[in-house]
């Protein structure tokens, strides 16, 4: 089984069209498929034309929302819904191709289990294009995961992957980072991108800047989640080392007769020591707080989020 997950919001135009290309690309592959239409708090016709496309095909499912919630809801939510042991991701607004599904597939088949696509040749005006490199570039570097376009609608999945990833606020746009970081093979595939037919995009210059505190986010929590000290710990002490110096350093000028009240390495010393210890106290807090959860975390469901693959006789 092939689940098509679609995320909607106000595509009412297109969702027909889009079941119609979906058909033409999968019937030939002779395996089972479903789409599964998550109608994102719609304000148009979109869930009134889900429904006519759902009473007329029985392949198709649809899940609408009680509000607009953003995309990352949209997906988990098609993602709770699909029944497929293979997933895949399309927008709802015709952009994105789905004759290309089928080569994803085939990439998927040799040993990935993400398959993100790449829009080579991208149909967006030049400003989007510029800020999109700049951000891939930044989230190459920040999170070692290199990819042209992080952020393509069109992706394959194993199910395995999607249904152990967390989703919530805008992490959409970094699941092959939260993928990657779990130990998954993650592959990148140019795909066909189209020029926008109908309705208009929503997304402005500003999600750049959203999700650069997500990028944060993402790489705190795949580095530093089970190990906190490391991070605050490491800050800690390098922050009390530099005050440390500070106030050596004032020790041995009021060894020489020097007065040393009114300088403000003083304040300055005394405060990274104080900061240093209180970074020392979060990392060690934070210590607690994992352990604890491990502790609780069921041993088997721990151990298989590892395993690769097991040979036994």
């Amino acid at each position: 089984m092939i689940s098509v997950v679609v995320p909607v919001y106000n595509e009412e135009r297109s969702v027909a069209l889009l079941y119609e290309e979906l058909q033409a690309a999968l019937d030939p592959l002779g395996e089972p498929w479903e789409a599964v239409y998550v109608d994102d708090g719609s304000t148009d016709s979109s869930f009134a034309a889900l429904t006519r496309l759902h009473a007329a095909n029985e392949n198709v499912q649809v899940v609408r929302l009680r509000r607009n919630f953003g995309k990352a809801a949209a997906l988990a939510a098609g993602f709770a819904q699909a029944a497929g042991e293979t997933i895949v991701t399309i927008d709802g607004d015709l952009q994105d191709d789905p004759s290309e599904i089928p080569h994803l597939l085939a990439k998927l088949d040799e040993g990935f289990d993400l398959v993100s696509g790449w829009k080579a040749k991208r149909q967006d005006p030049f400003g989007r294009r510029a800020f999109s490199k700049v951000f891939n570039f930044a989230v190459g570097v920040v999170s070692g995961v290199h990819l042209h376009d992080m952020n393509c609608g069109l992706k394959a999945y194993r199910a395995s992957v999607v249904r152990g990833l967390p989703l919530y606020g805008e992490l959409h746009r970094f699941l092959p980072v939260l993928a990657y970081q779990r130990g998954y093979r993650i592959a990148e595939l140019p795909v066909n991108h189209r020029p926008r037919a109908h309705g208009r995009s929503r997304y402005g210059f500003e999600r750049y800047l959203r999700g650069f505190f997500d990028l944060l986010t993402v790489s705190f929590i795949g580095r530093y989640r089970h190990r906190p000290l490391h991070l605050f710990g490491g800050l800690g002490l390098l922050t009390m080392l530099s005050g440390g110096a500070c106030l050596i350093y004032l020790t041995f000028l009021k060894a020489q007769g020097h007065a040393i009240g009114s300088r403000p390495l003083l304040t300055l010393g005394v405060l990274l020591v104080v900061v240093g210890i209180q970074l020392l106290s979060i990392g060690l807090i934070g210590e607690m707080i994992t352990s604890l959860h491990e502790e609780r975390a069921d041993e088997r469901e721990r151990s298989q989020a590892v395993v690769d693959e097991v040979l036994t006789h």
